[in-house]
């Protein structure tokens, strides 16, 4: 490779290297290297400073080293060559030295007798002692900071690279999730909502609707302005108080997985949720109507007792430890009577049930005495079950049929129904004692009306279909003039507290199911970017140690899901928080991408630390006094290390997340001199509060 004139070389150089190690380099400047303003870079440049950029000379081309600090060692005694003869006297001078990180290697290519230079992470060798550091001109600053294929999306500038542009590959970016984090007012949820409204302008440059996706989940309402129906971008929003021109925000009880429902009603694990798990199979497999046709009904009687009597005989309960004997008898005697009710509704030459119940009879009967053995032979639960599976067929029930469906299945069913069978299975089981507090959790969740608009569809069917379609959007073409979108906002605000993280793993996980099987029927994906704003309520981290699991940590436990697997399926994740040290250590591990904000809290600061590798820890020294809108990117998305400013964005495509204005409310008068009204209609208040 050919190298710069060594005159050139000369104008460019400020030092040279002194120390050398695989994670540090250190050079001494020269005694006449520029103090704050270097001139001979081309243009004039503020040098040296932190984080800023210079080149070292190695074997196949250029070391580029990021500053990491500068010092000044003040020598006891004369340190300059040359300048010891004469007999001249020479006081101590002190010198200047910087410590490097090694960040990656430029090369020189040449293409029709025009230079340009390539720059490639990491580092094939290293300089040696003595060899030169250079300042580097604009051309080369421009091809180390904008270097990358596929930098499609400019996202702001480097004010140490000389305001060179600063780009991403959306492929890197979303592909393998991002983590956007910093302080409250360090312009976090502006650079959100500036990668997603600078990827779409990106890709209409041909003129053309993107066919892009973008969910988001909003729990502050905050995205409304910049991505609302009225705006450049015509978003979709749901929420619960839906206006004229947004979406009701649905998700349906039956869209609720079985791990779902047991974190919401606060399930047992010994007896209330195999019951549960139930009677949410049975709802599952066909459209559940109790007490309208008697065989019907005695069919799924016979159905759910069999089921039952063969998990008993799978355990051991009827010959195994007190008390399960006496359970398994409890439950036969409860069987006996529901049969003899069953009996004496059917007609009276109807014997389809007559040899159940003798058997059933036999069985209580063996066991009536004052000091019975409960305890029951293998040969005898045998009889019992070949005895209800006669029955079982005699009223059109097929073993092969009993609840081939699993409880997670999304198959629509009414809620009362859910809690009508709940109640006969206790019933019919002899556990009505145990599962009162789980029926009256759901019973609550039905008749509360600040849920129902939510989790109720009796009034208007929800189609998962429809709702797919609506939720992660049309492809581009479908359906009537502008009913396309890139951007459907989830306005999470009203969603009441008891079901807002159940809201959200259902909406996330219903998503990356649905894109998973996108994947097995399509053989491609269809790629997808959800977004989590202040992650840390919903990705927040929890102890994993506990036999029944609150919502919260079924919520995380999807987000970590999504972080593993997401990127296969094509759902990339961008994280957005300002409390990195509560955030699942699964799911920040996941992230690729960093965008780093304004971070001052210590234990933020140390959680970020542990993300990066340790030569670029000096790097994030400068998080807490990063001014607004300023942020370190690094990582995959990312060719090295940079620091950004972000581009601008006008009031209307921000989130509406300013700062409250105390003084112009104070002073009754905004910036332009205009008054400011702010009554305070506590009435409107109250009524909007009070009608749930």
């Amino acid at each position: 490779m050919s190298v710069l004139p060594i005159e050139q070389i000369e104008q460019l150089r400020v030092g040279s290297i002194d120390f050398v190690s695989p994670n540090e380099i250190r050079a001494i400047l020269d005694v006449d290297a520029p103090d704050a303003v270097a001139l001979n870079a081309g243009t004039p440049r503020n040098f040296p400073r932190v984080n800023s950029y210079v080149l070292v000379i190695c074997d196949n081309g250029y070391l580029v080293g990021q500053v990491e600090w500068l010092a000044v060692e003040h020598s006891p005694f004369p340190k300059r060559k040359g300048l010891q003869d004469f007999g001249l006297i020479d006081l101590p001078f002190p010198l200047r030295k910087l410590s490097l990180n090694p960040v990656g290697t430029l090369k020189r290519v040449s293409k029709q007798g025009r230079d340009s230079y390539k720059f490639q992470r990491g580092a094939d060798s290293f300089p040696t002692i003595g060899a030169s550091v250079l300042l580097p001109t604009d051309n080369q600053l421009r091809s180390i900071v904008e270097s990358g294929d596929n930098r499609r999306v400019v996202i702001g500038h480097s004010p140490l690279a000389n305001n060179a542009n600063v780009a991403i590959d959306p492929d890197r970016l979303f592909g393998r999730h991002v983590a956007v984090l910093g302080n409250t007012g360090s312009g976090k949820s502006c650079s959100v909502a500036g990668l997603i409204q600078w990827s779409i302008e990106a890709a209409t440059e041909e003129g053309k609707e993107p066919n892009a996706r973008f969910i988001i989940l909003d729990p502050n309402g905050e995205y409304t302005r910049a991505f609302g129906p009225k705006t450049k971008f015509k978003g979709r929003v749901f929420k619960v108080d839906a206006g004229a021109e947004e979406h009701q925000l649905k998700v349906p009880s039956w869209f609720w997985n079985s791990s779902e429902w047991a974190a919401f009603t606060k399930a047992s694990a010994k007896v209330q949720l195999p019951l549960l798990k139930r009677a949410l199979r049975a709802m599952r497999n066909e459209e559940f109507e109790l007490h309208t046709n008697l065989d019907l009904e005695i069919k799924k009687f016979l159905g759910t007792i069999l089921v039952a009597i063969k998990h008993d005989k799978s355990v051991g309960s009827p010959w195994g430890k007190f008390p399960g004997p006496k359970y398994v008898l409890e439950k036969i005697g409860c069987w006996r009577k529901s049969i003899d009710l069953y009996q004496g509704r059917l007609d009276a030459d109807d014997k389809r049930l007559d040899h159940l119940f003798e058997n059933l009879q036999a069985y209580c009967d063996n066991r009536s005495d004052k000091y019975p053995n409960l305890n029951a032979s293998v040969g005898e639960i045998d009889t019992l079950i070949l005895n209800i599976a006669d029955s079982f067929g005699a009223f059109c029930g097929d073993e092969k049929d009993l609840f081939p469906k699993g409880e997670d299945i999304p198959l629509p069913f009414e809620g009362d129904n859910l809690v009508s069978y709940l109640e006969a299975l206790a019933q019919q089981t002899g556990n009505e004692q145990h599962v009162e507090y789980l029926i009256a959790r759901i019973r609550t969740m039905l008749a509360d009306t600040r849920m129902k608009p939510i989790t109720n569809d009796s009034e208007k069917k929800v189609d998962l279909a429809e709702w797919l379609e609506t939720y992660i959007g049309k492809d581009v073409g479908e359906g009537k003039e502008g009913e396309h979108s890139c951007v459907s906002v989830i306005d999470l605000s009203l969603v009441p507290n008891e079901i807002i993280h159940l809201v959200t793993a259902v909406i996330s996980r219903i998503i990356l199911e649905s894109l998973q099987r996108y994947r097995r029927l399509n053989n491609v994906t269809l790629p997808t970017v959800l977004v989590a704003e202040e992650a840390h309520t919903f990705i927040k981290r929890y102890r994993d140690d506990s036999e029944n699991q609150d919502v919260a940590s079924i919520c995380c436990q999807v987000f970590e899901k999504i972080s593993r697997e997401g990127r296969k399926f094509g759902l990339g994740l961008i994280v957005s928080s300002q409390r990195p040290s509560e955030l699942s250590p699964t799911v920040l591990s996941q992230c690729n991408t960093f965008l780093l904000h304004r971070i001052s809290n210590d234990r933020d600061q140390e959680q970020v630390h542990k993300l990066v590798p340790d030569n670029l820890r000096g790097l994030l020294r400068e998080l807490p006094s990063l001014p607004s809108q300023h942020a370190i990117l690094m990582g995959w998305a990312s060719e090295l290390p940079v620091l950004v400013k972000m581009n601008d964005l006008s009031e209307a495509q921000r989130p509406h997340s300013d700062d409250p204005d105390f003084w112009n409310v104070w002073k009754g008068k905004d910036e332009g001199g205009k008054t400011v009204a702010r009554k305070s209609d506590w009435k409107s208040v109250v009524a909007d509060w009070q009608k749930g």
